[in-house]
């Protein structure tokens, strides 16, 4: 009952509804304390209201964000109870008394203050807002961004000067409780001096040098800037917070490119949550801003999504435009008819060619490169399983999905049977069950499906623990959590960060530290390495949270279990033995029709009975009758082994830019030569475009 009111009420805990609920209940409980009256019970439901409130604004609850929109928000709800507080005065016969009208006057001119303090607030933070945003970009040697106002002055303040109404409050309390004013004005001047105080603490930071240059000033740098740095290849995107995931997945593609690099965003919110990388990246949100910015040395453009302002670059002739998407699969995403508008379109194998072939949208086969996957470097190629090491099996469903589907996760129909028989194997195998982040977030038969998994692989792993057979290296296991707890700390000292302020400051600052970038991704290595040694490599864990990567554990299994999900095409990538669920029970020819990264797979039903021909595989790889079909399907997906991908990438990258050049050459020799009038200026970029400032332009 309570997981389904967390759900009905959007709260992310039974911590939260419980905050939810005391809030709620504490305003009438308020008004009935204000009508009996009771100065104890109106302090103790006030006390409940404050903190109910606090908790959950610092939780950012979805639920307090929803009151706002019934015309309940965060000042409403002060109010109320500052009006409750007035009503209990009058009941206590305290009308006439110079505290009413005090306790009066003072919430007045408490409110009167918010309207300059929000409206500060509101100037400091568009003054403070450029048009650009960056990273490892110099912006500091070409114009002046001054620090930002102390974080305690910005951050939460609505929230912050309500609760200076406390004082007030509790010293109306006090006074009404003890019949005396003294308490009760005491606490109006502290309220009253401390808002004006906020107030007058933030009038410095909207004028003069606590605030940055203005918009051209700040273009005109970039301008300069990409002027020194004569970027060549652009990875550009555009998204919710949600889809930051589609460019981070890019990033080590671009710092691997053999020409200069940049990574364009166009929201602030994508840049916010982008992954540490060493390629410079300008986040543009207006359109004629984009429009404006020096992009004529930029010969390639790289989109990893397909979303409507990709036309603010696509109108662009001088560079070559190219979709990479951001995964390879059967889904109709991957086939998009939009892909029409791209000069050329990359897909990882000769799957994704044909896939367009199939599709029929208008995309040329002359106009498709097959480029592999760069993201899947890191998963290493099987060898067998190593000579006196237990075989490792990796069970990795994927989530339950929106909309009910049997098909989507093995979990509810056949998970249980699936583990039961990898712990229960004989020889044995040592079983790690990696399951899906959002897992039970919809369903809860998946829920508690993943509970009773956890249950079994943990129960497993202790009655293991017992047995003789299975010994461990006491010393060498302590030496690896000692190396992790080193690691750790290194890794904390690192990445902990300062504050960096606000965007102006993460933009003058944001010059990554390329030698401490290079050793965090060293010791994420080493990191992996060590988790690994620190357990028997007989144990079953249950693996959750951001580590070990899934990657990680392809490395160190040696087949795998899975769904269908993206979690098989980029296993497929180590060629070894896997397994793949049929749910849905479509039947092993349906469903190998159905989905071409399972045509190499064991099929299992949801009795898991066939799990003995994946086990088998992996013990005897000679034998294994899907060892051809996997290399094949393989190279059919992610194309050959060598050329690496990331030499495809960059191949592919240095023809589309000669391409551009010569069409550059082209259309500068037409002009010379007093052809055509063609008209190239406005199309240029680099060239002042006139339109809004929010991106409204033609197109």
């Amino acid at each position: 009952m309570i997981s389904t009111a967390i759900r009905v009420a959007r709260v992310g805990s039974a911590a939260e509804l419980a905050a939810a609920v005391l809030m709620m209940l504490g305003f009438p409980c308020l008004m009935l304390a204000a009508l009996v009256p009771s100065v104890p019970a109106f302090a103790a439901a006030a006390a409940v209201t404050y903190l109910a409130d606090h908790f959950l604004h610092r939780r950012n609850s979805y639920l307090v964000n929803r009151l706002s929109k019934v015309r309940a928000g965060l000042s409403i709800r002060f109010l109320i109870r500052q009006l409750l507080l007035v009503l209990l005065l009058a009941r206590l016969s305290l009308a006439d008394d110079l505290i009413y009208y005090g306790a009066i006057a003072c919430f007045i001119a408490f409110y009167g203050l918010q309207a300059p303090h929000g409206a500060l607030v509101t100037l400091i933070r568009n003054r403070r807002r450029m048009p650009v945003a960056t990273r490892n970009v110099d912006l500091a040697s070409r114009i002046r961004i001054p620090d930002a106002p102390p974080r305690g002055l910005l951050h939460r303040s609505a929230e912050k000067i309500l609760h200076l109404d406390l004082f007030a409050v509790i010293g109306i309390l006090v006074a009404a409780q003890i019949d005396s004013p003294v308490p009760g004005f005491a606490g109006i001047a502290a309220t009253l001096v401390l808002g004006a105080l906020y107030v007058l603490a933030l009038v410095p930071y909207v004028r003069g040098r606590k605030i940055p240059p203005k918009a051209d000033d700040v273009l005109a740098a970039a301008d300069d800037w990409l002027a020194e740095y004569r970027p060549e290849t652009v990875l550009y995107f555009s998204g919710s917070k949600d889809s930051a995931y589609q460019v981070n997945m890019w990033l080590e593609t671009m710092e691997q490119l053999d020409t200069r690099p940049l990574v364009i965003l166009r929201e602030r919110v994508i840049l916010q949550n982008l992954a540490p990388t060493t390629v410079p990246v300008i986040c543009v949100p207006g359109g004629v801003h984009l429009m404006n910015l020096d992009l004529s040395n930029v010969r390639v453009a790289l989109y990893a999504a397909n979303v409507g302002k990709n036309i603010h670059l696509l109108r662009v002739p001088t560079m070559k435009h190219v979709f990479i998407g951001h995964g390879d699969s059967d889904k109709l995403a991957s086939v998009n008819p939009y892909s029409k508008v791209y000069d050329e379109v990359w897909t990882a194998g000769r799957a994704g060619r044909d896939r367009y072939a199939i599709a029929d949208v208008g995309v040329r086969d002359d106009d498709i490169a097959e480029v592999g996957r760069p993201q899947l470097a890191p998963i290493r190629t099987w060898q067998g399983v190593p000579d006196g090491r237990m075989p490792t099996v990796l069970y990795a469903p994927t989530w339950e999905g929106w909309d009910g589907n049997p098909g989507n996760t093995s979990l509810v129909l056949a998970g249980e049977n699936i583990v039961k028989k990898l712990v229960t194997a004989d020889p044995p195998v040592r079983v790690l069950y990696k399951p899906h982040p959002f897992t039970g977030t919809v369903s809860k038969e998946a829920g508690a499906a993943h509970q009773r998994i956890t249950a079994l692989v943990e129960k497993s792993a202790v009655s293991r623990s017992t047995e003789s057979r299975f010994t461990v290296d006491t010393a060498a296991q302590a030496r690896a959590k000692a190396e992790l707890t080193r690691i750790e700390a290194r890794l904390a000292e690192l990445t902990g960060g300062s504050d960096k302020g606000d965007e102006a400051v993460a933009s003058r600052d944001g010059v990554v530290d390329v030698q401490k970038h290079e050793e965090v991704a060293r010791l994420r290595t080493e990191w992996n390495a060590a988790y690994w040694a620190s357990v028997p490599d007989w144990e079953h864990r249950v693996v959750t949270g951001a580590e070990p990567r899934l990657y990680d554990c392809f490395n160190v299994s040696d087949a795998m279990v899975s769904d269908i999900s993206s979690v098989v095409s980029d296993f497929i990538a180590s060629g070894k033995p896997y397994a793949v669920t049929d749910s849905a029970e479509l039947g092993a020819e349906e469903f190998k029709r159905q989905n071409t990264a399972v045509r190499a797979a064991v099929i299992l039903d949801n009795s898991a009975d066939a799990l003995g021909g994946l086990l088998d595989a992996v013990r005897d790889p000679a034998a294994d009758p899907l060892a051809k079909d996997r290399g094949e399907l393989k190279r059919y997906l992610l194309g050959p082994d060598e050329p690496t991908s990331i030499e495809q990438f960059n191949g592919a990258v240095a023809a589309l830019a000669r391409k551009a050049e010569t069409r550059n050459a082209g259309q500068e020799s037409r002009i010379v030569a007093g052809g055509p009038d063609v008209e190239l200026a406005d199309a240029l970029p680099g060239r002042r475009t006139n339109g809004d400032a929010d991106g409204t332009a033609a197109v």
